[in-house]
């Protein structure tokens, strides 16, 4: 998910993990463990290690460390089926990424970005673009906070990102 500041980005990716760590009795999504590293303290916002923000029942939180060790830390001792990092954007934060995919994980990334070709020239998100980790891109609307603008899906067939037509 990218925007630049101010769009929603921490809220929204604060209510998917609440979703998934809870489920979702509508579709029949059964609940998940989800792994989180809030390295400023604004997703979970814990206080003596109790979340102030609803996260959901399934999620560990790690906070107050830099996001690529939380990261490798949360795969090797709480097994999460997703992970969560709010503002990646340093080539350890892409490593930490990559190690974690590798392991099985899916994963939910924000960073700062435009547009499409704004994070194209990005050397650190290029990577991961160029690498075919990111299954999609959402780009928040400028205009209306919270809300989705555009969505970029990869073709896994030839290896390119697609806009959506169908938002997610």
């Amino acid at each position: 998910m990218f925007q630049h500041q101010g769009f929603g980005k921490t809220t929204i990716i604060r209510d998917i993990i609440r979703q998934i760590s809870t489920g979702i009795k509508e579709i029949k999504f059964l609940a998940i463990n989800v792994g989180v590293v809030d390295e400023r303290g604004e997703i979970a916002s814990l206080f003596r290690g109790i979340p102030q923000n609803d996260i959901g029942i399934k999620t560990d939180v790690i906070d107050n460390v830099p996001k690529n060790l939380g990261m490798k830390m949360l795969i090797r001792s709480m097994a999460p089926k997703v992970i969560v990092a709010d503002e990646i954007g340093s080539s350890e934060d892409i490593e930490a990424i990559k190690y974690a995919i590798c392991s099985g994980a899916k994963g939910l990334f924000t960073a700062h970005g435009a547009n499409f070709e704004d994070i194209s020239l990005n050397p650190i998100i290029k990577n991961l673009i160029a690498t075919n980790i990111i299954e999609r891109i959402i780009f928040l609307d400028e205009e209306n906070k919270g809300k989705i603008k555009d969505v970029f899906v990869l073709n896994k067939k030839n290896g390119e990102y697609e806009r959506s037509v169908d938002k997610i």
